[in-house]
């Protein structure tokens, strides 16, 4: 069993570690910044409770395993949590009753049809530390995660700040064109709430452009050959348009693979 995954000292460049939370404390700590990202940088709104609480916390909390970003050079404890992932294991989703995307999309064809599921979600890093290095460090800890867990598919909300889809129609209309999920397991935006993605002619899209705009998360989810489900949701408690991003790690490609890879010495065909 890994170092990482018995919650020890995770995996670490120069200061900044990563690894799962150990206690309640850290926990809180992961929500407090969540409030501080969620609340005030991007504004979404706050019910009384979060706001007295100045964090942001849910039911699904107490199911899930909290990865977190650690900066060591914070001499105050209580302030060095400056990056975090919520984790819901497919076993864990048994508990709560449900996973936390189901909210908002139709995941059905995931859920019946496949097992070993990891719904990410919650994801925030504090402003100076949303580096590339800060990033792929996360990404690494995420793939120590799956390959003892033994991950098939990667799933969860990902969002665009604003709750205008118009103002985000060339990515939108990008992904729904080159990064659609396949049929067979294709998540889509539940009917009450489906808005289209499908906004613009994609003739007119420019690439480069459209990569330079995308959300990193979602960039990183495409870089490694994720996909996205069919519809957007505009949730407007948290002031974003979210889309579903899902995952098989048996088709994902670059960086990501060669570790998961190291770490399980498994081979991906590439379908």
């Amino acid at each position: 069993m890994s170092q990482f995954i018995l919650q020890g000292d995770g995996i670490s460049l120069g200061d900044i570690q990563v690894r799962l939370a150990k206690n309640n404390n850290e926990i809180r700590q992961a929500q407090a910044l969540r409030y501080k990202i969620f609340y005030e940088e991007f504004h979404a709104k706050r019910s009384a409770e979060i706001e007295a609480e100045k964090r942001d916390f849910d039911y699904f909390d107490d199911f899930t395993d909290h990865l977190v970003v650690i900066d060591k050079s914070i001499v105050d404890s209580q302030k060095s949590i400056v990056g975090t992932y919520r984790m819901l294991r497919e076993d864990q989703a048994e508990k709560a009753g449900r996973f936390y995307t189901s909210d908002e999309f139709d995941i059905s064809k995931l859920v019946d049809n496949h097992s070993d599921l990891l719904e990410m979600g919650r994801s925030c890093v504090l402003e100076p530390y949303r580096t590339k290095a800060v990033l792929q460090l996360l990404w690494q800890g995420i793939a120590e995660y799956v390959a003892y867990h033994k991950i098939q598919f990667l799933f969860g909300c990902a969002s665009f700040h604003g709750t205008d889809p118009q103002v985000h129609a060339n990515e939108l209309s990008f992904l729904y064109h080159n990064n659609l999920a396949p049929e067979e397991y294709r998540p889509r935006a539940l009917p009450e709430v489906y808005t289209k993605m499908d906004l613009v002619d994609p003739s007119t899209i420019d690439m480069k452009t459209v990569l330079r705009n995308l959300p990193p998360l979602i960039k990183g989810y495409m870089r490694i050959g994720g996909y996205v489900g069919d519809g957007a949701f505009v949730d407007h408690d948290f002031g974003t348009t979210d889309v579903c991003v899902v995952l098989n790690t048996e088709t994902m490609t670059g960086s990501y693979q060669k570790h998961y890879e190291r770490k399980t010495g498994a081979e991906f065909s590439k379908k």
